[in-house]
């Protein structure tokens, strides 16, 4: 059975708002990106067109290759531990015991909060001179208290261990949701079949997990690609550029240095790279994932 013309009208209208935001909020500002691109630095009356001249810029900087690297390596690090972090919070969370409600409620806390503050805390945490965890592992040692912002490994690893922290929490809740559709009977019969705990999450639990897994990376990997505002709250990208991403080089680029040409070529780049990273989960893990054998 054909929808009429009518159904058919009733449908794009019903869209339209939607589709009309999108392109006024989204797609215009990334196509006047592109635009501003192709032009020299400098916007104003002398502006002249360059082309594709930032982009062969961009590919030979090295100040660039370097942030990539670290923005690669923030992502690796960073999804793998939250992935971890939240099947284990997940795993808690689902068991029957007295006051999960509120365990559950506790948990989502640090996702809760926004990025800057949590960022803050971190950086106050962290301080070399007054932070909690240098008195909390030093006491009254003051000459042993570690600069851990100021050694380039130590203040990656403190941007990592402040992603974690923050958004943990909602990996487990993806995970979650995966858990909660898992059917209790099939469990009962790998108990009575004898199958210890390990031997049920390894073959019950993981397999069927799967989809959820996958949904979580697919989030985490593409929002710690585009980090920020972690970075510039914590470390400025220092010390040197040790923590310095993609997302913070074309930051400075663009607004501290003036560079609108250059610095809208970061930004068009990493847009790119993400569209490019969330089609391929599309195409690979999603049509997985919609797959379904017959009964």
């Amino acid at each position: 059975m054909t929808k009429s013309t009518k159904e058919h009208t009733t449908d794009w209208l019903m869209v339209f708002p939607a589709l009309t935001f999108v392109a006024v909020f989204s797609l215009y500002p990334a196509m006047d990106s592109f635009v501003l691109s192709l032009y020299s630095d400098f916007p104003g009356p002398e502006r002249s067109f360059v082309g594709f001249g930032h982009y062969a810029e961009l590919l030979q900087d090295p100040v660039a290759h370097q942030a990539f690297i670290v923005t690669l390596g923030f992502v690796l690090f960073s999804t793998a531990l939250e992935l971890l972090m939240g099947t284990g919070i997940a795993l808690v969370v689902h068991e029957r015991f007295r006051g999960r409600g509120w365990v559950r409620a506790a948990v989502l806390i640090p996702w809760a909060i926004p990025t800057v503050v949590a960022s803050q805390m971190w950086r106050f945490l962290l301080n070399d001179q007054y932070g909690a965890i240098n008195a909390i592992l030093f006491g009254d040692r003051i000459n042993a208290y570690v600069p851990w912002l100021a050694d380039p490994w130590t203040a990656f690893g403190a941007i990592v261990l402040a992603d974690v922290w923050k958004t943990s929490s909602f990996t487990g809740l993806l995970v979650l949701a995966g858990l909660q559709v898992i059917p209790e009977e099939t469990y009962d019969a790998a108990r009575v079949d004898g199958a210890t705990a390990w031997q049920r999450f390894r073959h019950i639990t993981l397999p069927l997990l799967k989809p959820a897994l996958l949904t979580a990376l697919l989030f985490r990997t593409i929002d710690a690609f585009r980090v920020f505002d972690l970075v510039f709250v914590i470390t400025q990208g220092g010390p040197g550029d040790a923590t310095q991403v993609i997302q913070f080089y074309g930051y400075k680029t663009l607004f501290t240095e003036g560079r609108v040409g250059y610095g809208t070529t970061i930004s068009v780049t990493v847009f790119v790279a993400m569209a490019i990273l969330s089609l391929f989960y599309v195409r690979t893990v999603g049509s997985k994932l919609l797959q379904r054998k017959p009964a």
